[in-house]
């Protein structure tokens, strides 16, 4: 059966290819993933390594957690699985924190900003 390795705090410049290759010393590994922000397709700092036999997972796990990986400690566990996320787990935005209107509370009658201070406006 496999079994699937969490790698984080991965060095950006690590792809794919590169991650199956520092894993691959410890057994047979299926697959080796890296996850990338889906618009810039940057790296975000970790990933994913299934291997064929969970004893060498487990290898992997205890030799490879806190090693240096380019200058930067990897943090190696047993990956677990996703939790669903519900419609009211999403963090939520409001006009009032950055974005919206700049940031600026404005009501109906004060559309000029400060540039119209003291000057009546007609409508």
């Amino acid at each position: 059966m496999s079994k699937k390795v969490y790698v984080g705090n991965l060095p950006f410049s690590i792809d794919d290819e590169k991650l199956r290759e520092v894993f691959s010393e410890f057994g047979e590994v299926e697959e080796a993933t890296v996850i990338k922000n889906k618009f810039s397709d940057r790296s975000k700092g970790f990933g994913f390594v299934t291997f064929t036999n969970d004893a060498d997972a487990d290898k992997a796990i205890s030799e490879m957690n806190d090693k240096e990986v380019e200058g930067r400690a990897v943090k190696v566990s047993e990956a677990k699985p996703m939790e669903e996320r519900s419609e009211g787990d999403r963090p939520r935005r409001s006009f009032g924190d950055r974005g919206g209107f700049g940031g600026q509370r404005r009501s109906f009658g004060d559309r000029g900003g400060d540039r119209d201070r003291g000057r009546q406006r007609r409508f």
